[in-house]
């Protein structure tokens, strides 16, 4: 609840922040209190087609969409330190208040075509070959990203990228027992497609990157269980078919004891299956905290499909017939 709050003031404080900066650049303030047309008029402002701002519905991607318009918006009133778009990407109303108030801070049209003009004027006079020309145009460049911008691009990108890569494609796991020795070892690695079966949209939305459920050192979760999204899976590419090693989410997973070493179910303390002594009296004396866990964030394990809907089994002496 607290986070839904937060993005609400923030949503709230950025389309009031956004009125004086619509009206520097010949907008009616009105428009930036529209919820969408603020929006639109922003992707326009800044070089892009209104229909740009649509992205912004989209999950994962809609956080670089957010992050370009901030950045290219204050690029837009001259902007171009790397602290200008640090702020703006950080928490946009703060700076664009900054910008609405400042006087001198005036609006010298959509960066994006500007930056486009520029670096053509640049290309003309290499293939003219005014040489001077094209030392002082680069010399002078407004548009240039210091070496401190591109790494942190670089990297947010990449780590972003992987997250998606991860989230919808295909994702590195661990074997965590020894259940399926024979081809697969305990601690072996393998790399596994979410797509065969049909991508999981997820329902989990606020987390850190690469992390699946827990921050290593501070032992604690990595993600926020609000605000979330209905989950759902799209279309399957094949079906499971008997013998097919399958990863999944553990169904006992959602409320589990966590402890550094590894981690116990409410169905292990109800059954005393708990193997270790110390684990098995801080959760009987309170002192371990239960953490309940959305679908998408139980441990993961893998196993062998032996059946299919329609097949019949038996089982003998601890064997599957």
């Amino acid at each position: 609840m607290a986070i839904l709050i937060f993005l609400f003031v923030s949503y709230i404080l950025l389309s009031i922040s956004l009125m004086k900066v619509f009206e520097k650049a010949g907008e009616p303030g009105w428009k930036a209190l529209v919820p969408g047309l603020n929006f639109a008029v922003w992707a326009r402002l800044v070089g892009h087609n209104p229909l740009h701002a649509l992205w912004l519905l989209f999950p994962i991607v809609n956080i670089f969409i957010y992050a370009g318009l901030c950045v290219d918006l204050v690029r837009s009133f001259g902007k171009y330190r790397f602290w200008h778009s640090a702020l703006a990407v950080i928490y946009a109303p703060v700076m664009f208040f900054m910008l609405g108030k400042n006087e001198e801070d005036t609006y010298l049209g959509p960066t994006l075509l500007k930056e486009k003009e520029y670096y053509q004027k640049i290309e003309e006079a290499r293939a003219a070959g005014k040489d001077r020309q094209v030392r002082k145009l680069e010399a002078t460049n407004p548009y240039r990203k210091g070496p401190v911008r591109e790494w942190t691009e670089a990297i947010v990108f990449a780590v972003f990228a992987a997250a998606f890569i991860r989230m919808f494609l295909i994702e590195a796991y661990t074997i965590p027992t020894t259940s399926m020795e024979g081809s697969l070892k305990a601690g072996d690695f393998l790399f596994v497609s979410k797509w065969h079966y049909g991508i999981r949209t997820p329902r989990t939305i606020v987390m850190i990157p690469l992390l699946h459920n827990r921050i290593p050192i501070l032992n604690t979760e990595s993600y926020l269980d609000e605000p979330s999204l209905p989950m759902y899976r799209l279309p399957a590419w094949e079906t499971v078919d008997r013998s097919d090693p399958v990863v999944f989410n553990f169904p006992g997973g959602d409320s589990v004891y966590v402890f550094p070493s590894r981690t116990w179910t409410v169905e292990d303390f109800r059954y005393n299956s708990v193997g270790i002594p110390q684990h098995y009296r801080a959760i009987k004396e309170g002192r371990a905290k239960l953490v309940t866990r959305p679908v998408d964030k139980r441990d993961h394990y893998i196993k062998r499909c032996i059946a299919v809907p329609g097949d019949s089994l038996e089982i003998r002496d601890r064997q599957v017939f």
